[in-house]
């Protein structure tokens, strides 16, 4: 085996174990943090924008009502999050991403988890969720949607709330996915269901209520594979 061989075998073995501990890091430490409900929303949003605004009250609201606020720890929707569970005094994580833009964590986070690989982080975001709710975001936001949509369509996680804020930037995607994917029989009927677009913040607060109670404080997003 060449030296090169050799070297590149090496770094795989880190890689792998890198990989391994940032999930032992985070099953140990957000299992705390139950119930929780996951945020997801642009990072170039600027404070005292009416998204960020409309972040920092579903966090304060949410945060009041006993639940953990998790997000991806940067600015925008995700500082306005936090921002308002830490002013509700509820726990409030965030699952921070090595980036070479954008990602500079905010200070309003409780508990402040750094991640190397994108799909790990991912993984955190979802597993201890009860609800999930999204703010208007990019190709970052419309990623976690897919992805989670995906993984409740196709039975790996329980089908906990997703929740869509904002009755003027989801209803051109709705409308997308109920006249293109369901009438052509790409996704199947009902699937279109799978998410429901609020306007409130009052909407978002009772409909994670009611799921939790239906639930029950025990439940974890986890796989059903």
């Amino acid at each position: 085996m060449h030296p090169e061989e050799n070297d590149e075998m090496a770094k795989e073995a880190w890689r792998m174990f890198r990989i391994m501990s940032e999930f032992t890091m985070g099953f140990d430490v957000l299992a705390q943090l139950r119930p929780a409900v996951t945020i997801f929303g642009s990072a170039r949003i600027a404070e005292g924008a009416p998204e960020y605004e409309l972040a920092r009250e579903v966090g304060r609201r949410l945060g009041e009502a006993g639940f953990s606020i998790v997000t991806g720890g940067g600015p925008g929707v995700m500082e306005g999050a936090n921002r308002g569970a830490m002013e509700a005094g509820a726990r409030s994580a965030g699952l921070n991403i090595r980036l070479p833009e954008e990602q500079d964590p905010n200070p309003y986070q409780t508990l402040s988890l750094n991640f190397r690989y994108f799909f790990v982080r991912k993984v955190m975001l979802v597993k201890y969720a009860t609800a999930f709710v999204l703010l208007p975001g990019g190709f970052g936001t419309l990623d976690e949607f897919f992805e989670t949509v995906t993984l409740m369509q196709t039975g790996k996680i329980r089908r906990f709330p997703m929740i869509l804020m904002g009755g003027e930037y989801w209803p051109g995607l709705a409308k997308w996915i109920d006249e293109v994917l369901v009438e052509r029989g790409l996704v199947s009927d009902g699937d279109d269901e799978l998410f429901q677009i609020v306007d409130t913040v009052d909407q978002v607060v009772e409909i994670v209520q009611a799921e939790q109670e239906r639930q029950g404080h025990a439940i974890d997003n986890v796989s059903l594979a």
